[in-house]
């Protein structure tokens, strides 16, 4: 773990895991993930692209209404080791102040240390149109990725991918995006399936 800043995992002790889905909101897959949460009584958390949320501003609004938390994921999805410090903290605060929270999630996982200190600094000190909800960023990781975006797996081999390395606490990544999406549909079901079975909730992170 080369960023300790970054928030890994949830605290174990209550069999509670933490589902998060990259890169939406998408105007189709993401409604489809909502039901498949609700049929489950599971709350996750979406990382969102800025873009798409200007684009799908119902479905984002969707994702709210039903209970789920919501983080940004830049404007543009950009990689962090190859954008401009300067250009990748403005598209961060852009989609900060379109998604108006403090959860942040770069894309890849991938961020300077430069970009880092930057975000810290200017949320830290003025926030994002000074508003109280995103003065302080949390910058989240993840303890288990799914790989539903590998074309090479099948829904099973990222099934298989969770179950192996989830356990209490852990914060685990999806995609409600067409890239994703064969995979990730039945893979999100049997995960569902298989910890609920098990005495598992499925909670949002939180916010604050």
């Amino acid at each position: 773990m080369f960023y300790p800043s970054f928030l890994w995992e949830m605290p174990k002790g209550e069999k509670k895991l933490y589902i998060t889905f990259d890169d939406g909101p998408h105007p189709t897959i993401t409604p489809q993930v909502l039901e498949i949460l609700k049929k489950f009584n599971a709350k996750a958390t979406f990382f969102c692209v800025g873009s798409n949320v200007k684009k799908y501003k119902e479905t984002f609004e969707l994702i709210k209404k039903e209970g789920h938390s919501v983080g940004s994921h830049t404007f543009n999805h950009e990689r962090g080791w190859k954008t401009k410090t300067k250009d990748y903290v403005n598209s961060v605060k852009e989609a900060c102040n379109l998604i108006q929270s403090p959860l942040f999630r770069p894309p890849h996982g991938r961020i300077k240390f430069s970009q880092i200190r930057e975000l810290k600094k200017d949320f830290m000190n003025s926030g994002v149109n000074d508003n109280s909800k995103i003065l302080n960023l949390r910058i989240v990781a993840w303890t288990v990725i799914s790989y539903d975006w590998d074309k090479s797996l099948t829904p099973d081999d990222c099934f298989n991918n969770v179950i192996k390395n989830a356990d209490d606490g852990s914060i685990i990544v999806f995609h409600d995006s067409e890239k994703a999406f064969n995979n990730m549909i039945p893979a999100l079901t049997k995960v569902l399936e298989y910890y609920t079975d098990k005495g598992y909730t499925f909670e949002k992170l939180g916010m604050k």
